[in-house]
């Protein structure tokens, strides 16, 4: 009940700080669980793929393929989907799925600068609403009197508000600037990985020969037996015409 009397106490304004702290709650909850879940899985996955990757490409590309419903997986399986690239093209797709991977965790970071932003405000604008209405009550007369208790009342009543912005947009900008750390070092870890996933390509690239021959055999395999037939048809002598005696 007496969060509620000081939900109502404070005006107006609470209505939209009451919307603005579900909102920047929601976003940080849903950031908290995504946060979660990468921070305990993402060393694993980067170690697994790395060390397949110095032996079999093939089985690295698996592991990776595995753990594309975490953003370093994707970011690894990028190159190794490509079914045929180079060391420009490796390095292509490892940066622009580093770009798609960094924009998607940075979800949720500009709804909580429009909190931090306005929270503050609303809590001040109804701090003067209050203030003029508890202002405009006080006659001159009255001042120094018993009936002015009720106007210091109201002013102190004016002051929820801002109180109540100042805690919304204090909450909202520590994990905004909780979320903008992660974010900082997944752009680290990001960068690790690429470049020795790099290394290792330009090191030991993927061969490609087997299946590129088995492609160009194949048609060649179906089509031989005629060939050869024809072949040795029309390879043979023709006979000698009977000529006149």
């Amino acid at each position: 009940m007496d969060i509620l009397d000081l939900f109502y106490k404070g005006g107006p304004a609470m209505w939209p700080l009451l919307v603005l702290s579900i909102l920047s709650l929601s976003v940080i909850f849903e950031r908290l669980w995504f946060w979660l879940r990468i921070l305990t899985q993402e060393k694993e996955i980067v170690d697994r793929v790395l060390d397949a990757a110095r032996d079999n490409w093939e089985v690295a590309g698996e592991i990776a393929k595995r753990a594309t419903d975490q953003p370093v997986g994707r970011f690894l399986y990028a190159p190794l989907s490509l079914p045929k690239s180079n060391a420009e093209t490796f390095r292509l797709a490892l940066e622009s799925s580093a770009e798609d991977e960094l924009a998607g965790m940075r979800r949720g970071e500009k709804l909580l600068e429009a909190v931090i932003a306005l929270a503050p405000l609303l809590g001040l604008l109804g701090t003067v609403l209050g203030l003029i209405q508890s202002l405009r009550s006080i006659r001159i007369g009255d001042l120094g009197t018993e009936s002015t208790a009720g106007v210091t009342t109201g002013i102190g009543e004016s002051l929820i508000s801002t109180a109540t912005g100042l805690i919304v947009a204090i909450i909202s900008l520590v994990f905004y600037r909780l979320f903008q750390s992660f974010v900082v070092n997944q752009v680290k870890v990001f960068r690790r990985a690429g470049n020795e996933m790099e290394l290792l390509y330009r090191q030991s690239p993927p061969d490609f020969s087997n299946t590129s021959a088995i492609v160009r055999e194949s048609p060649r395999e179906n089509f031989t037996p005629p060939r050869k037939q024809g072949k040795n048809r029309f390879s043979e002598p023709p006979e000698p015409p009977n000529l006149p005696e």
